[in-house]
């Protein structure tokens, strides 16, 4: 047997020594590691690909009404004409409450009274919410008495008249609002 004095030497000698080197990592690790990049560099170019092929919508700015005319309208009295605000618009709306159908166009007489500060555009909606008719912007000042409709109207059809505000020369929305009516013969 050993001594108390040889085993303390020993494990003094032990504590001099040169430690080992650690073992290379194995080869398999190494070719995980490299298939790991490889994917992650082909997952970002395959993004980045599909980012630009992805469709773009280009915006289309309406066009401006062609038959405007500039003014306040003469409406007759049983049409229902008023000036609509909303509360949030920033903006008042001239438009009848009972509109009437003759022949493919519809009498509104859709109106964006001169103290406003946004182009208005009207688009006329059946109950599903199909267009049969829209005008083009009107500028402050500027009304249009009929909407060219689609298709024909019956009379006592409900449509929806949506009014849509837009800030100029940016095309911002300022905001929509719809309003019911029934077509009068």
């Amino acid at each position: 047997m050993m001594s108390r004095a040889k085993k303390s030497k020993r494990k003094s000698n032990s504590k001099n020594m040169p430690q080992e080197r650690r073992a290379a990592p194995p080869a398999y690790f190494i070719v995980v590691l490299a298939v790991c990049v490889v994917l992650g560099i082909v997952v970002a170019f395959s993004a980045a690909f599909a980012a630009n092929r992805a469709p773009k919508v280009e915006f289309i700015p309406p066009e401006f009404e062609k038959n405007a005319v500039a003014g306040e309208p003469s409406v007759p009295e049983d049409r229902g004409y008023e000036l609509l605000y909303q509360e949030g618009m920033s903006y008042t709306v001239g438009i009848c409450g009972a509109v009437t159908v003759a022949d493919d166009a519809l009498e509104v007489y859709f109106t964006n009274p001169a103290q406003n500060d946004v182009w208005l555009k009207l688009r006329v909606l059946d109950e599903a919410g199909n267009i049969l008719g829209e005008t083009g912007l009107l500028r402050p000042g500027e009304y249009v008495r009929t909407v060219l409709l689609e298709q024909p109207l019956a009379e006592e059809s409900e449509v929806r008249l949506k009014i849509m505000a837009y800030e100029p020369e940016t095309y911002f929305s300022a905001g929509s609002v719809s309003v019911r009516a029934v077509v009068l013969a």
